[in-house]
């Protein structure tokens, strides 16, 4: 199963199994914002994206 959360360089979010939910709740942790205008998801500066495949966790820049 694929999970994904956002970390900035303070605070680490939840693991969630789709992106969408995770983007959604990115601004909790000051990560970024889903445009709802848009639906684009707009990360802040130095943060990561996590993503984990079963047991494997990698960590990429988020890209908005």
């Amino acid at each position: 199963m694929t999970r994904y959360r956002f970390v900035t360089p303070h605070r680490t979010g939840k693991w969630y199994n789709d992106l969408r939910t995770a983007q959604r709740h990115a601004c909790e942790i000051g990560a970024g914002f889903l445009d709802e205008m848009t639906g684009r998801f707009v990360a802040y500066v130095e943060t990561m994206l996590e993503v984990m495949h079963g047991d494997e966790e990698i960590a990429e820049p988020a890209l908005a």
